[in-house]
């Protein structure tokens, strides 16, 4: 069975993902993603207790606690 184009579209754009994605700097990482709110939140350390949330100008939140980098959400996960 042949696939089609945009499931080979949609299988190039996971496996670069996935290579970009382990070149950030971190030993674990956990992913989870709201599909109905369109968030996609990536945590570098279990709890993730932040202390300091900064917000960029293209809908990144970026939660540090203290120095440290804890984790990122994504709004509008889904349109990037």
């Amino acid at each position: 069975m042949e696939m089609t184009l945009k499931k080979k579209d949609y299988i190039t754009k996971c496996i670069k993902m996935a290579s970009d994605m382990l070149k950030i700097p971190f030993e674990h990482m956990w992913v989870d993603y709201d599909k109905e709110a369109d968030v996609l939140y990536l945590s570098f350390r279990k709890p993730q207790r932040a202390t300091k949330t900064i917000e960029t100008d293209d809908g990144i939140l970026i939660r540090k606690d203290s120095n440290k980098i804890v984790g990122i959400t994504i709004l509008d996960a889904s349109c990037r």
